[in-house]
């Protein structure tokens, strides 16, 4: 018996949000490059339904779906720097407060000469 991830079952509002507005942009994006549902389906090799649940923005749909979509669309780029800590000001800013201390010391070093 599998676990049951209340992300997918109660996903915070604003997760559900984000994805509803890219699945929606996802089909926008289709639809002006004039393609069918199934030839991008074949394009990034997966089946029609995963491509439907990704328009719809839902959450159990795959990164790998969302991602492949982009691609197919040339807007792969994008998806590189969802996460780019250049672009991170609250970890930038936690950053330049707190002393980073290293996460491990080395072991078995003497530094007695």
């Amino acid at each position: 018996m599998t676990a049951k991830n209340s992300l997918v079952q109660a996903p915070p509002f604003e997760v559900d949000r984000a994805l509803k507005k890219l699945g929606a942009d996802l089909r926008t994006a289709r639809l002006r490059r004039n393609l069918t549902v199934d030839a991008t389906a074949a394009k990034i090799g997966t089946g029609r339904r995963a491509i439907l649940d990704a328009e719809k923005g839902k959450v159990s749909t795959q990164v790998g779906v969302y991602a492949g979509l982009l691609w197919a669309y040339g807007l792969i780029d994008r998806l590189g720097d969802a996460a780019d800590p250049r672009f991170d000001e609250e970890g930038q800013r936690l950053a330049l407060i707190q002393d980073r201390v290293h996460a491990r010391s080395p072991k078995g070093l003497d530094n007695d000469f």
